[in-house]
């Protein structure tokens, strides 16, 4: 990932009632963007001079972006910058990982048994920008429930048959065609309805736009 500024650090609003922030619960995204062009950089660059990063915590190394802020915001950031990267009309992809539930954090403030704290849905604008994923979810139950982690996964893919991009299962991953925001929005949701009943919830998505594979 190219960036050429490094943090824009503001409040951010509670996770949930109470004094929690999300930062206190760890609740972040990693992701990369790619381009397969030989403009990568100003695809990239632009994508991310656009994309409002108001409110979020932002990191960039050698390897990847870190964001953290609420989850509303980290996927309006998200969605903007891939929006702009997909305008481009070249062909890119986008490898994120979000976490919420704070063990193994650098900053954790919550004790392992910290009980879970939910989180509103996510709500984005749809840009008929067309994306297909793949998805996999991961509840760390750390014993609880049973420790039958296959439960909330199901759920989760339930609710993405339920909003009509479910577009098949693949090996380790679950297939999504659709807009974008709703690719992006049924990815998020996912986790954060686990995350109302297991602390430390993980999901892994990668999206790919303007494939010259579809054509």
């Amino acid at each position: 990932m190219i960036e050429d500024s490094v943090a824009r650090a503001n409040l951010v609003p509670p996770l949930a009632a109470g004094s929690i922030t999300p930062q206190q619960y760890g609740v972040g995204a990693r992701f990369t963007l790619s381009v397969y062009s030989s403009k990568y950089v100003d695809v990239i660059l632009e994508a991310l001079r656009k994309a409002d990063a108001t409110d979020l915590l932002i990191e960039t190394d050698d390897i990847s972006t870190f964001v953290s802020g609420s989850e509303q915001r980290i996927m309006e950031y998200l969605h903007a910058v891939i929006a702009v990267a997909a305008s481009s009309g070249e062909h890119i992809s986008a490898t994120i990982l979000l976490s919420r539930g704070c063990p193994g954090e650098l900053q954790c403030e919550l004790p392992p048994d910290h009980p879970a704290v939910g989180a509103s849905p996510v709500v984005l604008q749809r840009d008929g920008i067309r994306a297909r994923a793949h998805w996999s979810l991961y509840p760390l139950l750390d014993g609880a429930s049973g420790g039958d982690h296959m439960v909330p996964i199901y759920e989760a893919i339930e609710h993405a048959k339920g909003t009509g991009i479910y577009s098949g299962s693949d090996h380790y991953a679950t297939r999504l065609d659709g807009d974008l925001a709703d690719v992006l929005s049924t990815v998020a949701n996912g986790w954060i309805g686990v995350g109302h009943v297991v602390q430390h919830v993980a999901t892994h998505v990668t999206v790919s736009i303007n494939s010259p594979s579809l054509a």
